[in-house]
């Protein structure tokens, strides 16, 4: 990637906002370490209750975590909804544990119980072989209680039904999964992978391989992206205090939201006639200069005034003459 002048990588620590919420709406995304027992939406919800107080405020979250599940989930404020398709695509960070012996039809702690079996001795080096068949790309079927939709609904509701949905495969990719612990019947690993993997099919299925069958015991997200769920404020924090003392300083702005992405500097005059609808050429977000050149694909934030703009889809030159130019979101 080139455009040095132009182009550079918003990459480090996040800057944090400190919104006075009381009086208007806010942009960007918090992270919340969520607590067992809590499904996503409820986290959404007491997030839009504590920033409401009688307004509005659009509030939404980026990556489902199944309600015995803890850890990192990454809430959407306001215009920081529209960033949901970049900030689901990260890589995730998973501390899992395994239960030997115990296959539930959920594939985790929540379901019916379908088959118990003994656990023999096994060896640590005997499942550390084992997890490595799970390194790498691989085909998961998703899970019948997933929320994978099936001619229009929910597998869950199907299965709920006693139905049993033919869910399609799916490529994910697993980059690694490290063997932390074995206590039988628990095994406890560390997991990243990419976004829509079920780790509940990958416990399951490595139960299977060493002959015992098992479920996901407790799942916990330690990372989405470059967020880390060290940095989240827990979740029941957030009831039962003011907007501003609890969620103001942890606000992340639009801009800062997507540290990873490149972003091209423009000057005021060119951000106020993206907002207002236009579509720019790739000579006036790549400089005009020949040797500027952008010769891959890929997501860009166009920034003025240390303020995201819009997300542009970007695709380099061929045949020598210019590279396309394409606007995929816009912030007012």
């Amino acid at each position: 990637m080139e455009m040095r002048s132009r182009l550079r990588l918003a990459r480090g620590k996040y800057a944090l906002h400190d919104y006075s919420l009381m009086n208007q709406t806010a942009d960007g995304i918090l992270l919340i370490d969520k607590d067992a027992g809590e499904t996503s939406f409820d986290v959404v919800r007491k997030v839009k209750s504590a920033l409401v107080r009688g307004g509005t405020q659009k509030v939404g979250h980026a990556g489902t975590l199944d309600p015995f599940a803890t850890g990192l989930l990454i809430i959407l404020l306001g215009q920081g909804t529209k960033l949901s398709p970049f900030l689901m695509e990260s890589s995730k960070l998973y501390l899992a544990t395994i239960r030997l012996g115990i296959e539930t039809d959920t594939l985790d702690p929540t379901g019916r119980v379908i088959s118990v079996r003994p656990v023999p001795k096994l060896s640590r080096k005997k499942i550390e072989r084992e997890a490595t068949q799970f390194v790498g790309q691989i085909e998961q079927i998703p899970p019948m209680y997933s929320a994978v939709r099936h001619q229009g609904v929910r597998a869950y509701r199907l299965a709920r039904k006693g139905l049993n949905p033919q869910l399609k495969k799916r490529k994910v990719m697993v980059h690694s999964l490290e063997i932390l612990s074995v206590d039988l019947p628990r095994v406890t690993f560390k997991l990243k992978c990419s976004s829509g993997t079920y780790v509940r099919s990958i416990a399951s299925e490595l139960g299977r391989k060493l002959g015992t069958g098992g479920h996901l015991r407790s799942l916990r997200r330690l990372s989405s992206g470059p967020f880390e769920v060290k940095d989240a404020l827990p979740s029941g924090e957030i009831t039962g205090r003011s907007p501003h003392s609890i969620l103001g300083g942890n606000i992340i702005p639009l801009r800062a939201a997507l540290p990873d992405m490149a972003e091209i500097k423009i000057d005021a005059g060119l951000a106020k006639r993206v907002r207002q609808g236009y579509q720019p050429c790739w000579e006036e977000v790549a400089g005009g200069v020949p040797e500027h050149d952008y010769d891959g694909e890929g997501f860009v934030k166009l920034v003025a005034d240390d303020e995201l703009v819009a997300i542009l889809k970007l695709r380099g030159k061929k045949r020598g003459g210019p590279g396309v130019v394409q606007i995929e979101r816009v912030f007012s």
